[in-house]
């Protein structure tokens, strides 16, 4: 910390200097586990588990409990996510990945045989969307040099 410098803008200016790469792999992690725990092709999943227990008439605090921990995690997530992109920002992220997910189907790199391989896309692509959405503030600033301050 400069002598100028006040203890938050030192703050500030150490986060956005330490965004990696690898910093971006652990927020699309983040949000891959939470998106593939509500839900994912392979039947085990929160959707799947109080889908069974409330069949069965036996949803309970542990069913509820774990709902409100997945909410809380989408809620945290896609407010980030909107705060960061806003409308047109998500629009064009969600563009670009489609995009992505297109040509690599036209290279060959993805298989589309299924609706079990279509659903692991859209998952997949969800949660880059929000990983992206979580990075966006940091990838700005490298950018441009400017801090997003919410002004609310």
């Amino acid at each position: 910390m400069t002598d100028q410098e006040t203890p938050v803008q030192h703050i500030k200016s150490t986060a956005a200097h330490e965004f990696t790469a690898m910093s971006f792999v652990w927020r699309f992690l983040f949000s891959l586990t939470l998106v593939l725990a509500t839900y994912n092709p392979t039947g085990y999943s929160y959707y799947e588990w109080a889908s069974a227990a409330l069949g069965a008439s036996e949803f309970g605090a542990v069913q509820f409990f774990f709902g409100v921990v997945l909410l809380v995690g989408w809620i945290i997530l896609w407010v980030a996510t909107w705060r960061a992109l806003e409308l047109l920002g998500v629009v064009l992220a969600a563009v670009t990945i489609a995009a992505l997910v297109w040509l690599l189907i036209d290279l060959g790199l993805l298989d589309t045989d299924g609706a079990a391989a279509i659903r692991w896309i859209a998952l997949v692509s969800l949660a880059l969307l929000l990983s992206i959405g979580l990075s966006w503030s940091h990838v700005w600033r490298r950018l441009t040099g400017q801090f997003e301050v919410d002004e609310d």
